[in-house]
């Protein structure tokens, strides 16, 4: 940048590319709780660090940048609460937190793009869902159960479900088959192009 449009943006008081830079990357406070890389625009973090990402290395993840997000900014998402019958204890539990599509867009996907997401779970357990699929089941990325945050070694810290018993693509299955699409301990999504 040259000395007049440096001090031109200084005095209109516009954001300089590494204040740009800064702001997005400063945007996390707290603890990472979900990772999303691939097909992004945003970026608030650097690459898969080899030795210190263990978990993402040991489930073969690989990116030169990501959107990671605490619990508060998930929380200042616009949340969602669905009513499914679990298959854990085939008892109705009332599940919040914002909406799958929402958590993409805000780590730099397009709201209409042709995507899919790669949703990995803390036991590595991983299954591929297109944006449009994860908007037509209106899944969200759950944060509380019944009320309460979940936990590392139950359901949570995140959850990526939908609304199974309001599903006719899952209502009818028995209860054991609605949620193969719905990791638990989801910590890494994986955005790619479709």
């Amino acid at each position: 940048m040259k000395k007049r449009q440096f001090l031109t943006a200084a005095a209109l008081g516009a954001a300089l590319p590494w204040q740009a830079h800064a702001a997005t990357a400063s945007a996390r406070k707290g603890a990472g709780l979900l990772t999303v890389a691939g097909a992004i625009t945003r970026s608030n973090r650097g690459p898969l660090d080899q030795s210190l990402d263990q978990l993402m290395v040991k489930h073969g993840a690989a990116f030169d940048k990501a959107w990671e997000f605490d619990s508060a900014m998930l929380t200042h998402l616009p949340a969602v609460t669905i009513q499914p019958t679990l298959e854990y204890d085939a008892k109705p539990h009332k599940l919040s937190g914002p909406l799958l599509s929402s958590v993409v867009v805000a780590a730099g996907v397009a709201a209409g793009a042709s995507v899919t997401l790669g949703l990995r779970a803390l036991d590595g357990y991983t299954v591929t869902i297109s944006l449009a699929d994860a908007n037509r089941y209106r899944m969200i990325v759950a944060t509380t159960l019944d009320g309460v945050p979940m936990s590392i070694g139950g359901l949570g810290p995140l959850w990526a479900v939908y609304d199974a018993d309001r599903l006719p693509d899952f209502k009818d299955k028995p209860l054991k088959e609605r949620f193969a699409l719905c990791p638990w301990g989801l910590y890494f999504i994986e955005v790619k192009a479709a």
